[in-house]
């Protein structure tokens, strides 16, 4: 099976073992990501329906392309400017092409366990920030002490803000 994907504003014809050098994506070597903007899927001359169809890929490495220079010229001015760019890729290897909904039902019972046990745990956490809320509380008594103290930075646009008003005829 094969199928046409877009990423990083290009696109390309993958099968599953395949490996494609891509515009770089945020992830590090070894985690597994998912393509979903699938344009084309097929098998032979046979073409299939893209809606709900997912592409597994695994990242191989993050490199760098080859470095390209950049050389301006102005002729009879001396003008010269030399720049260099070395752009950012992701390397991936295509591990699977296939529905989105039969990938994600082993997932769901893992998702719901998850939240259970994280409710659990968040409800002492909130018991002790409680006390925390409290402190930052009190030390912002003294700053309104400081504030009732006009300093002269502040006086002075004001005074500048009511000479340039305009009088009243």
């Amino acid at each position: 099976m094969f199928a046409v994907v877009r990423t990083g504003g290009k696109q390309y014809r993958v099968t599953a073992g395949d490996k494609i050098v891509v515009e770089k994506l945020a992830g590090e070597a070894g985690d597994r990501i998912d393509i979903t903007d699938i344009l084309l899927a097929g098998e032979g001359a046979d073409l299939k329906p893209v809606a709900g169809l997912i592409v597994g890929a695994e990242i191989v490495a993050q490199a760098k392309g080859e470095k390209v220079t950049v050389f301006k010229k102005r002729r009879r001015h001396n003008y010269r400017r030399k720049k260099g760019h070395r752009q950012q890729h992701t390397i991936l290897k295509i591990v699977s092409i296939g529905d989105q909904k039969a990938s994600s039902k082993g997932a769901k019972p893992k998702a719901e366990a998850a939240p259970a046990e994280t409710k659990a745990a968040a409800a002492p956490a909130k018991a002790e920030a409680a006390p925390a809320a409290e402190a930052p509380a009190k030390k912002a008594e003294p700053k309104a002490k400081a504030d009732k103290a006009p300093s002269t930075k502040d006086a002075a646009p004001a005074k500048a803000a009511a000479k340039k008003a305009p009088k009243a005829k």
